[in-house]
């Protein structure tokens, strides 16, 4: 498959005929039309074919298209990082063993290991993982990015709530280990109840954009947050 590039990003060229799935005596309609999406969207085939382990590296190829996030040298944290595609796109990026830079993949979930990213199995939430990570970082982070999402439960008003507060939650980290200047990318599902995030990231950042990276289903209500110019209230432990 090729690739192409326009104005919003890298995209997958060229469209095959649409694959169709029978539905098996032992799958269920839903497996089935999530298998039938999987087998036609470009991104998956794609993305097996640069080595990437989730279609999701587009999402972070093209917001860094946009927004120029990541920089050789950079410290960089990935959060909720598993299975661990967004860290690729990092470390093609940044090059860590080319220009000393440093990437810490952090996941509740075990993560295979990526040649020039620490990976870290551990809890965000817990109190010793930002110490952690500055300690596998060697200071302060130029940029946290997450690509969190709650499990969802069908419900929108209530799985709209679930990504929010681990929005925040990702930001209240974030805050604590961000260096000045520093960005923070979140995901979010539209809709409201975000006001409070908003303010408080408006304070924090010289600038807070929404995008939708064309990677991103277009059946989905996901978008993210991104945040640049971390206005630091405290020290960070920057070295």
């Amino acid at each position: 498959m090729t690739t192409k590039k326009n104005g919003s990003g890298t995209t997958p060229g060229g469209r095959p005929a649409a694959v169709r799935v029978k539905t098996a005596r032992k799958r269920t309609l839903s497996s089935t039309l999530w298998l039938e999406r999987q087998l036609n969207d470009p991104f998956v085939a794609e993305a097996r074919r640069r080595g990437y382990r989730s279609r999701a590296a587009f999402k972070l190829l093209q917001l860094d298209e946009r927004f120029h996030l990541l920089k050789p040298g950079m410290r960089l944290v990935d959060l909720g990082a598993a299975p661990g595609g967004w860290t690729q796109v990092a470390i093609e990026r940044i090059q860590p063993d080319r220009t000393g830079g440093e990437i810490v993949a952090l996941d509740i979930l075990e993560m295979a290991p990526l040649p020039g990213a620490t990976v870290l199995q551990a809890d965000f939430l817990d109190e010793s993982a930002p110490g952690q990570l500055r300690a596998a970082l060697g200071g302060a982070a130029d940029a946290v990015l997450s690509d969190m999402a709650a499990p969802t439960t069908g419900h929108a008003a209530t799985d709209h709530l679930r990504i929010m507060g681990l929005a925040e939650t990702a930001y209240h980290f974030a805050a604590e280990v961000l260096a000045p200047g520093g960005a923070f990318v979140c995901k979010l599902f539209q809709g409201g109840a975000e006001r409070d995030l908003l303010d408080r990231l408006k304070r924090d950042f010289a600038q807070v954009r929404h995008a939708k990276p064309p990677a991103s289903r277009a059946d989905s209500s996901e978008t993210y947050l991104v945040a640049t110019g971390f206005r630091a209230t405290a020290p960070t432990g920057r070295e």
